[in-house]
């Protein structure tokens, strides 16, 4: 499931990450990378908080929606 349905205080486990090479590159820079756990924050409307390693990352919805868990 994408991590947008997550609810709040859950941890997951990124399984696959989609979107094109720029957008995989770019959220591998953040530190999203598949085996890593996520801890969703806060969620309004499907745009989360998370927090990935030690960092606290927002994300829109159609960001969070590449992220499978």
């Amino acid at each position: 499931m994408p991590l947008s349905l997550c609810s709040n205080n859950s941890t997951c486990t990124i399984k696959k990450i989609g979107g094109g090479s720029s957008v995989r590159q770019h959220l591998n820079s953040l530190g999203f990378n598949t085996g890593t756990n996520v801890r969703v924050v806060s969620s309004l409307d499907g745009n989360l908080i998370v927090q990935v390693k030690d960092s606290r990352i927002a994300l829109d919805r159609s960001m969070a929606n590449k992220i499978m868990v």
